[in-house]
């Protein structure tokens, strides 16, 4: 499946679709698509993205349509990082946020400890969220310099 024909594809899906959670599926694989289309590649690298997109087996029809569609762009995301090191736009900084929750709840366990529990794992959370989010926000902020951000 060439690049157009997926574009085209999830433009189709998107235009027969009415449920909200199935569009932004569809307008994420959209967007990556159309940063791939505008982006200068070889004819090899071309073909090797073609390539994963038909391994995705986008075109089959699956009963729930946007858990399926999630997870080939999961799966297409995650090809695209490792081959390319091409990333979506926020993707270090939700990465970073994630993190630095569940470090830090575990942290605010074990740190914290003088206060009520509960408190310390609000406090770990917080602090690690934030913490996440500064550092996720600079390796996007490297990514985007880069030039390697969709």
């Amino acid at each position: 499946m060439t690049l157009q024909e997926a574009y085209t594809f999830f433009e189709s899906l998107k235009s027969n679709t009415t449920k909200k959670s199935e569009m932004k599926v569809y307008e994420k694989f959209l967007h990556i698509l159309n940063g791939l289309k505008i982006r200068e590649f070889s004819k090899d690298e071309i073909q090797f993205i073609e390539t994963e997109l038909d391994r995705l087996d986008l075109k089959s029809n699956p009963q729930n349509k946007k858990k399926y569609y999630n997870k080939a762009f999961t799966q297409f995301e995650s090809y695209l990082k490792d081959t390319f090191s091409l990333t979506t736009k926020g993707y270090y900084t939700n990465l970073g946020m994630i993190l630095g929750m569940a470090f830090g709840a575990a942290f605010g366990a074990v740190i914290f400890f003088a206060f009520e529990r509960s408190m310390g794992i609000t406090f770990g959370i917080s602090f690690g969220m934030i913490i996440g989010l500064i550092i996720g926000a600079y390796m996007d902020s490297r990514v985007k310099t880069t030039g390697n951000q969709l």
